[in-house]
Protein backbone atom coordinates (compact mmCIF):
# COMPACT_ATOMS: atom_id res chain seq x y z
CA UNK A 1 0.00 0.00 0.00
CA UNK A 2 1.18 3.30 -0.88
CA UNK A 3 1.89 5.83 1.85
CA UNK A 4 -0.20 8.66 2.27
CA UNK A 5 1.66 11.66 1.22
CA UNK A 6 2.29 14.25 4.04
CA UNK A 7 0.67 17.91 4.46
CA UNK A 8 3.58 20.63 5.11
CA UNK A 9 2.97 23.59 7.69
CA UNK A 10 4.95 26.70 8.53
CA UNK A 11 3.60 29.28 10.40
CA UNK A 12 4.31 31.71 12.61
CA UNK A 13 4.04 35.90 13.37
CA UNK A 14 3.93 38.66 10.36
CA UNK A 15 7.56 39.72 9.14
CA UNK A 16 9.31 36.13 10.31
CA UNK A 17 10.35 35.21 6.67
CA UNK A 18 7.80 32.09 6.34
CA UNK A 19 7.23 33.50 2.24
CA UNK A 20 10.82 33.71 1.60
CA UNK A 21 11.57 30.03 3.13
CA UNK A 22 8.86 28.68 1.47
CA UNK A 23 9.98 30.17 -2.08
CA UNK A 24 13.70 29.02 -1.36
CA UNK A 25 12.07 25.40 -0.57
CA UNK A 26 9.66 25.28 -3.34
CA UNK A 27 12.85 26.06 -5.90
CA UNK A 28 14.59 22.26 -4.50
CA UNK A 29 11.61 20.22 -3.73
CA UNK A 30 8.14 19.14 -5.21
CA UNK A 31 6.12 21.23 -3.12
CA UNK A 32 3.42 23.65 -3.97
CA UNK A 33 2.43 26.76 -1.20
CA UNK A 34 -1.20 27.26 0.26
CA UNK A 35 -1.35 30.31 1.60
CA UNK A 36 -3.31 30.75 5.45
CA UNK A 37 -4.13 34.63 4.93
CA UNK A 38 -7.23 36.16 5.36
CA UNK A 39 -6.09 39.52 3.08
CA UNK A 40 -4.06 37.71 0.47
CA UNK A 41 -7.16 36.07 -0.81
CA UNK A 42 -8.33 39.56 -1.92
CA UNK A 43 -7.33 40.58 -5.56
CA UNK A 44 -5.61 44.47 -5.20
CA UNK A 45 -4.33 43.86 -1.89
CA UNK A 46 -0.69 43.29 -2.85
CA UNK A 47 1.52 45.64 -1.23
CA UNK A 48 0.26 45.93 2.13
CA UNK A 49 0.09 42.00 2.29
CA UNK A 50 3.61 41.43 0.51
CA UNK A 51 1.72 39.67 -1.79
CA UNK A 52 4.37 37.14 -3.78
CA UNK A 53 4.37 38.70 -7.52
CA UNK A 54 2.99 37.25 -10.84
CA UNK A 55 5.94 36.55 -11.97
CA UNK A 56 6.98 34.36 -8.57
CA UNK A 57 3.19 32.85 -8.99
CA UNK A 58 3.92 31.61 -12.25
CA UNK A 59 7.40 29.89 -11.86
CA UNK A 60 6.12 28.36 -8.27
CA UNK A 61 2.38 27.11 -7.84
CA UNK A 62 0.51 29.13 -5.24
CA UNK A 63 -2.93 28.58 -4.12
CA UNK A 64 -5.73 30.65 -2.41
CA UNK A 65 -3.89 33.82 -3.52
CA UNK A 66 -6.45 36.52 -5.48
CA UNK A 67 -9.79 33.94 -4.98
CA UNK A 68 -12.28 37.43 -3.64
CA UNK A 69 -12.91 40.53 -4.79
CA UNK A 70 -12.50 43.11 -1.87
CA UNK A 71 -16.33 43.40 -1.72
CA UNK A 72 -16.46 39.84 -0.37
CA UNK A 73 -16.50 38.33 2.89
CA UNK A 74 -14.23 34.74 3.69
CA UNK A 75 -14.71 32.58 6.17
CA UNK A 76 -12.56 30.13 8.01
CA UNK A 77 -15.58 27.96 6.80
CA UNK A 78 -14.69 28.27 3.60
CA UNK A 79 -11.07 28.88 3.96
CA UNK A 80 -11.37 24.90 5.04
CA UNK A 81 -13.31 23.30 1.99
CA UNK A 82 -11.08 25.04 -0.46
CA UNK A 83 -7.79 24.36 1.03
CA UNK A 84 -9.14 20.10 1.37
CA UNK A 85 -9.63 20.35 -2.73
CA UNK A 86 -6.76 22.52 -3.14
CA UNK A 87 -4.59 19.66 -1.05
CA UNK A 88 -6.16 16.71 -2.57
CA UNK A 89 -5.57 18.47 -6.12
CA UNK A 90 -1.90 18.70 -5.58
CA UNK A 91 -1.70 15.01 -3.87
CA UNK A 92 -3.01 13.91 -7.05
CA UNK A 93 -0.22 15.42 -8.95
CA UNK A 94 2.24 13.50 -7.04
CA UNK A 95 3.09 16.73 -4.91
CA UNK A 96 3.31 18.27 -1.50
CA UNK A 97 1.23 21.34 -0.29
CA UNK A 98 3.19 23.45 1.75
CA UNK A 99 0.82 25.27 3.84
CA UNK A 100 2.23 29.28 4.46
CA UNK A 101 0.95 31.86 6.23
CA UNK A 102 -0.40 33.46 9.84
CA UNK A 103 -4.46 33.73 9.95
CA UNK A 104 -4.56 31.40 13.10
CA UNK A 105 -7.83 30.74 13.04
CA UNK A 106 -7.92 29.83 9.63
CA UNK A 107 -5.11 27.35 10.21
CA UNK A 108 -6.91 25.97 13.55
CA UNK A 109 -9.68 25.59 11.63
CA UNK A 110 -8.08 23.22 9.08
CA UNK A 111 -5.74 21.34 11.79
CA UNK A 112 -8.31 20.97 14.04
CA UNK A 113 -11.58 21.53 12.76
CA UNK A 114 -14.32 24.11 12.76
CA UNK A 115 -16.64 24.24 15.92
CA UNK A 116 -20.68 23.17 15.71
CA UNK A 117 -21.46 27.26 16.19
CA UNK A 118 -25.05 28.56 16.06
CA UNK A 119 -26.43 30.28 13.13
CA UNK A 120 -26.36 34.09 13.93
CA UNK A 121 -29.12 35.88 15.92
CA UNK A 122 -29.97 38.89 14.05
CA UNK A 123 -32.00 40.73 17.60
CA UNK A 124 -28.80 39.79 19.83
CA UNK A 125 -26.51 41.33 16.90
CA UNK A 126 -28.10 44.00 16.86
CA UNK A 127 -28.14 44.50 20.31
CA UNK A 128 -24.39 43.98 20.38
CA UNK A 129 -23.94 47.09 17.79
CA UNK A 130 -26.30 49.17 18.95
CA UNK A 131 -23.98 48.70 22.62
CA UNK A 132 -20.62 49.11 20.38
CA UNK A 133 -21.93 52.21 18.67
CA UNK A 134 -22.17 53.58 22.34
CA UNK A 135 -19.26 52.27 23.87
CA UNK A 136 -16.77 51.72 21.31
CA UNK A 137 -15.59 47.97 20.53
CA UNK A 138 -12.87 48.04 22.92
CA UNK A 139 -15.04 48.27 25.79
CA UNK A 140 -16.86 45.15 24.60
CA UNK A 141 -13.62 43.45 24.09
CA UNK A 142 -13.25 44.16 28.18
CA UNK A 143 -16.45 42.26 28.19
CA UNK A 144 -15.26 39.53 26.16
CA UNK A 145 -11.95 39.12 28.17
CA UNK A 146 -14.37 38.74 31.11
CA UNK A 147 -16.93 35.92 29.64
CA UNK A 148 -14.12 34.36 27.45
CA UNK A 149 -10.51 35.18 28.40
CA UNK A 150 -8.84 32.50 25.54
CA UNK A 151 -11.18 33.81 22.85
CA UNK A 152 -10.40 37.89 24.03
CA UNK A 153 -6.65 37.18 24.19
CA UNK A 154 -6.94 35.91 20.19
CA UNK A 155 -9.12 39.29 19.26
CA UNK A 156 -8.09 42.31 18.56
CA UNK A 157 -9.88 44.81 20.67
CA UNK A 158 -11.13 46.86 17.58
CA UNK A 159 -12.05 43.46 15.48
CA UNK A 160 -15.84 44.39 15.42
CA UNK A 161 -16.89 41.63 13.30
CA UNK A 162 -14.82 38.43 15.89
CA UNK A 163 -16.01 40.51 18.90
CA UNK A 164 -19.80 40.63 17.96
CA UNK A 165 -19.59 37.03 17.41
CA UNK A 166 -17.60 35.56 20.27
CA UNK A 167 -20.74 37.51 22.27
CA UNK A 168 -23.05 36.76 20.44
CA UNK A 169 -22.47 32.98 20.65
CA UNK A 170 -21.30 33.39 24.73
CA UNK A 171 -24.38 35.37 25.29
CA UNK A 172 -27.07 32.94 22.85
CA UNK A 173 -25.70 29.75 23.81
CA UNK A 174 -24.57 30.53 27.57
CA UNK A 175 -21.13 28.87 26.63
CA UNK A 176 -17.64 30.74 25.59
CA UNK A 177 -17.45 30.58 21.61
CA UNK A 178 -13.64 28.85 22.85
CA UNK A 179 -15.09 25.83 24.40
CA UNK A 180 -17.15 25.29 21.50
CA UNK A 181 -14.71 25.79 19.20
CA UNK A 182 -12.53 22.56 20.81
CA UNK A 183 -15.99 20.68 20.38
CA UNK A 184 -14.99 19.30 16.90
CA UNK A 185 -13.14 16.83 14.69
CA UNK A 186 -9.94 17.92 12.29
CA UNK A 187 -10.27 18.04 8.61
CA UNK A 188 -6.90 16.86 7.87
CA UNK A 189 -7.01 14.04 10.72
CA UNK A 190 -6.07 10.96 8.11
CA UNK A 191 -2.68 12.80 6.61
CA UNK A 192 0.49 12.72 8.21
CA UNK A 193 1.89 16.17 9.12
CA UNK A 194 4.80 18.35 9.68
CA UNK A 195 4.38 21.62 11.11
CA UNK A 196 6.95 24.51 11.86
CA UNK A 197 6.75 27.84 13.53
CA UNK A 198 9.06 30.16 12.53
CA UNK A 199 9.60 32.72 15.48
CA UNK A 200 12.55 34.84 15.88
CA UNK A 201 13.89 34.64 19.67
CA UNK A 202 14.64 38.50 19.87
CA UNK A 203 11.67 39.98 19.26
CA UNK A 204 13.12 43.58 19.03
CA UNK A 205 14.70 41.94 15.98
CA UNK A 206 10.99 40.97 15.15
CA UNK A 207 9.80 44.75 15.32
CA UNK A 208 12.81 46.55 13.67
CA UNK A 209 12.08 44.13 10.46
CA UNK A 210 8.49 45.04 11.00
CA UNK A 211 9.12 49.08 10.85
CA UNK A 212 11.59 48.57 7.82
CA UNK A 213 9.00 46.46 6.22
CA UNK A 214 6.05 48.90 6.64
CA UNK A 215 8.24 51.46 5.72
CA UNK A 216 9.42 49.70 2.33
CA UNK A 217 5.74 49.03 1.46
CA UNK A 218 4.95 52.82 1.69
CA UNK A 219 7.85 53.58 -0.47
CA UNK A 220 6.50 50.59 -2.86
CA UNK A 221 3.10 52.58 -3.28
CA UNK A 222 0.70 51.61 -0.72
CA UNK A 223 -0.28 54.50 0.19
CA UNK A 224 -1.66 54.58 -3.71
CA UNK A 225 -2.98 51.12 -3.18
CA UNK A 226 -5.48 52.12 -0.43
CA UNK A 227 -6.54 54.84 -2.41
CA UNK A 228 -7.38 53.05 -5.31
CA UNK A 229 -9.53 50.76 -3.26
CA UNK A 230 -11.02 54.16 -1.53
CA UNK A 231 -11.94 55.54 -5.08
CA UNK A 232 -14.03 52.04 -6.02
CA UNK A 233 -17.02 53.93 -3.54
CA UNK A 234 -18.38 49.86 -2.91
CA UNK A 235 -16.46 49.58 -0.17
CA UNK A 236 -16.10 50.51 3.59
CA UNK A 237 -14.16 50.23 6.35
CA UNK A 238 -16.44 47.75 7.30
CA UNK A 239 -15.54 45.32 4.89
CA UNK A 240 -13.28 42.53 6.23
CA UNK A 241 -10.52 43.34 3.14
CA UNK A 242 -10.15 47.05 4.54
CA UNK A 243 -9.83 45.66 8.30
CA UNK A 244 -6.43 44.64 7.56
CA UNK A 245 -3.72 45.54 9.38
CA UNK A 246 -2.45 48.75 7.02
CA UNK A 247 -5.12 49.27 5.25
CA UNK A 248 -7.53 50.19 8.06
CA UNK A 249 -5.60 52.86 9.21
CA UNK A 250 -4.24 54.64 5.63
CA UNK A 251 -8.22 53.76 4.89
CA UNK A 252 -8.95 55.89 8.31
CA UNK A 253 -6.50 58.23 6.93
CA UNK A 254 -8.36 58.90 3.71
CA UNK A 255 -11.48 59.28 5.25
CA UNK A 256 -9.83 62.51 6.95
CA UNK A 257 -9.56 61.10 10.51
CA UNK A 258 -6.05 61.87 11.36
CA UNK A 259 -2.52 62.20 9.28
CA UNK A 260 -0.60 60.31 7.39
CA UNK A 261 2.23 60.46 10.42
CA UNK A 262 -0.39 59.02 12.70
CA UNK A 263 -1.50 56.47 10.42
CA UNK A 264 1.76 55.01 9.51
CA UNK A 265 2.40 54.92 13.36
CA UNK A 266 -1.00 53.22 14.24
CA UNK A 267 -0.07 50.84 11.66
CA UNK A 268 3.12 49.60 12.81
CA UNK A 269 1.72 49.59 16.20
CA UNK A 270 -1.09 47.37 14.68
CA UNK A 271 1.43 44.84 13.29
CA UNK A 272 3.33 44.73 16.27
CA UNK A 273 0.53 43.87 18.07
CA UNK A 274 -0.64 41.27 15.26
CA UNK A 275 2.53 39.68 15.90
CA UNK A 276 2.13 39.22 19.24
CA UNK A 277 -1.37 38.21 19.00
CA UNK A 278 0.06 35.14 16.67
CA UNK A 279 2.78 34.51 18.85
CA UNK A 280 0.50 34.30 21.77
CA UNK A 281 -1.77 31.48 19.55
CA UNK A 282 0.90 29.74 18.46
CA UNK A 283 2.65 28.82 21.94
CA UNK A 284 -0.59 26.29 21.80
CA UNK A 285 0.77 24.46 18.86
CA UNK A 286 1.76 21.20 21.00
CA UNK A 287 2.38 19.66 17.27
CA UNK A 288 4.90 22.12 16.23
CA UNK A 289 8.40 22.38 16.07
CA UNK A 290 9.88 26.16 16.37
CA UNK A 291 12.46 27.18 14.41
CA UNK A 292 14.37 30.76 15.05
CA UNK A 293 15.19 32.09 11.49
CA UNK A 294 18.26 34.19 12.80
CA UNK A 295 19.63 30.98 14.50
CA UNK A 296 23.31 30.04 12.12
CA UNK A 297 22.35 27.10 9.44
CA UNK A 298 18.27 26.91 10.57
CA UNK A 299 16.82 27.17 7.00
CA UNK A 300 19.11 24.70 5.55
CA UNK A 301 18.91 22.23 8.32
CA UNK A 302 14.80 22.70 7.58
CA UNK A 303 15.43 22.71 3.93
CA UNK A 304 17.54 19.47 3.83
CA UNK A 305 15.47 17.39 6.29
CA UNK A 306 11.76 18.07 4.17
CA UNK A 307 13.78 17.02 1.09
CA UNK A 308 14.87 13.82 3.41
CA UNK A 309 11.26 13.35 4.04
CA UNK A 310 9.79 13.71 0.73
CA UNK A 311 12.55 11.31 -0.65
CA UNK A 312 11.56 8.41 1.81
CA UNK A 313 7.80 9.01 0.38
CA UNK A 314 9.42 8.04 -3.19
CA UNK A 315 9.14 12.09 -4.31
Amino acid sequence: MTARLPVLVLAGPTGAGKSDWALRLAAKAPVEIVSVDSALVYRGLDIGTAKPSREVRASIPHHLIDICDPSESYSAGRFVSDALEVIRDIHGRRRVPLLVGGTMLYLRALLTGLAPLPPAMPALRQAIDARAAREGWPALHRELARLDPEAAERIAPNDAQRIQRALEVCQGTGRPISVLQRQTSAPLVDYPRCYWILAPDNRAVLHERLARRFANMMAAGFLEEVAALHRRGDLTARHPAMRAVGYRQLWAHLCGEYGLDEAVRRAVAATRQLARRQLTWLRGEAEASWIDPDSGEAELSWNKDICQKLAGVGL
